[in-house]
């Protein structure tokens, strides 16, 4: 099992800056992939952003390429997601997740591990 707990989530307005974290615990946190998602209201949950185990390589959604940065450090188990230039469509609950495709998925279906998400909220 892998707990995940998310945090960083907030109010801010459009063209404001973000920062999640996400804080895994349970099984070698370094043996996952790791990956965002988000879910508006009434929409389906989407991938946004995932990242290798080693860190390497990382993969965005077309709608936040140039703006997010995934990251992750091992010695401390957390995956992170930097948000510039929010704008209202960013707004959702994020959620963090684990898996273990190697190159990670961009399908939810494929992660193993879930928290329980962050609020985020961009006004206009």
């Amino acid at each position: 099992q892998v707990q995940l707990v998310e945090s960083g989530g907030g109010l801010v307005q459009a063209g404001g800056s973000l920062r999640l974290s996400c804080a895994a615990s349970g099984r070698t946190f370094r043996n996952y992939a790791m990956g965002w998602f988000r879910q508006a209201p009434g929409k389906e949950r989407e991938f946004v952003a995932a990242i290798s185990w080693s860190g390497k390589s990382a993969y965005y959604a077309d709608p936040v390429k140039g703006r997010f940065t995934i990251s992750r450090d091992n010695a401390k188990n957390t995956v992170n997601l930097q948000m510039n230039s929010l704008n209202p469509e960013d707004t959702a609950v994020y959620y963090c997740a684990a898996g273990t495709l190697s190159p990670p998925s961009t399908r939810r279906n494929e992660y193993d591990y879930w928290g329980q998400g962050t609020q985020v909220t961009v006004s206009s």
